[in-house]
């Protein structure tokens, strides 16, 4: 397909997404069909899928959806736009990580990032990857956030949560719980919990109001169970506000702060380790959650689950996350 079709045809009234296919051994195409299937989100973005145009069309026939696809940007509100990478080589097993789909979800994202550079499209939503896949593709990225953030030569980024009022922003991702626990450092959240306060409030339009979880049970209890949030959380909330005029406060008790979240008591939430955050998120919100990466000079959104291979294949993938990483995308973009 000719890049520059993507460039003069789009109707410039509405956001260009550039939606990821992920790994076609998962649910990403899946997913991504279904949510498209929706007329809504045609109303609010112009949709392009990036990935394999036979792959995509077979996927909607196993799926029994009707599409009118086409590979390039001059889709009507009823066509369907594919940037076709062509890269799916051989018969794709469900289910299991293959360097071929792999290598192949690592190229939509490289693409994407490139359609963005030439402003042929305004923000990315993805599809789920495998992180063995993509190794075995020959890409030693631990997932999308950090793949993205060298393919756009970012230095500073972080992994949050989007799930309505409830946004957490996560001091560590895919390391182990041992590694995580050592990186609660004072200097470290310093600089989190000021990123997060300009991305949140920039996104928001707003002066941010932060929050942030202890590490231990009841926030240690004032040292009766742990000693990081007297040594390293507080020190660190003391400075932000004190020294950078930040409207943040804790360390709060991890049980219960996720919940104050969502309820709308603060803007956001800076949280110790990954699950500590997503599995209050996913609990609250599952389904309706995004993931977004902050900190790119790009609008990023992805669905706050991963492959699934287990129902890969089986049409009864829920394509909800992925209906809200587009609505997200779309909606971020419009006010950007």
């Amino acid at each position: 397909m000719n890049v520059n079709a993507i460039e003069n045809n789009l109707k410039p009234t509405l956001p260009r997404i550039g939606i990821t296919m992920g790994d076609a051994a998962g649910i990403g195409a899946e997913i991504t069909l279904k949510a498209l299937a929706d007329e809504n989100l045609r109303k609010i973005c112009q949709p392009i899928i990036i990935g394999d145009a036979a792959f995509l069309r077979k996927t909607a026939k196993d799926l029994g959806l009707e599409f009118d696809f086409v590979q390039t940007a001059a889709a009507s509100a009823n066509q369907t736009a594919i940037y076709d990478l062509n890269n799916l080589t051989g018969e794709i097993k469900l289910g299991e990580d293959s360097a071929v789909t792999g290598k192949a979800a690592a190229e939509y994202i490289e693409t994407a990032v490139t359609l963005w550079r030439e402003k042929k499209i305004d923000a990315i939503a993805t599809a789920p990857i495998s992180k063995k896949a993509i190794a075995l593709g020959g890409y030693g990225f631990p997932g999308h956030t950090e793949f993205l953030a060298y393919l756009t030569d970012t230095r500073e980024f972080a992994m949050s949560f989007f799930a309505e009022n409830l946004r957490v922003i996560l001091l560590s991702t895919h390391i182990s719980l041992r590694e995580a626990i050592g990186l609660v450092k004072k200097e470290k959240l310093v600089e989190l919990i000021k990123f997060s306060h300009r991305e949140i409030s920039e996104l928001l339009k707003k002066d941010a109001k932060l929050a942030v979880a202890g590490l231990n049970p009841h926030a240690s209890e004032g040292g009766m169970f742990g000693t990081e949030e007297q040594a390293e959380i507080i020190p660190a909330i003391a400075e932000c506000r004190g020294k950078f005029n930040i409207n943040v406060s804790g360390a709060f008790s991890p049980d219960t702060i996720f919940l104050r979240g969502f309820r709308g008591e603060f803007d956001a939430i800076v949280s110790c380790y990954h699950d500590q955050a997503t599995i209050a998120v996913k609990c609250l919100s599952f389904g309706a959650s995004v993931n977004v990466t902050l900190g790119l000079p790009l609008i990023r959104t992805s669905v706050d689950h991963g492959t699934a291979f287990d129902i890969a294949g089986k049409n009864i993938a829920d394509a909800s996350s992925m209906k809200a990483a587009i609505r997200l995308a779309a909606n971020l973009s419009a006010n950007s």
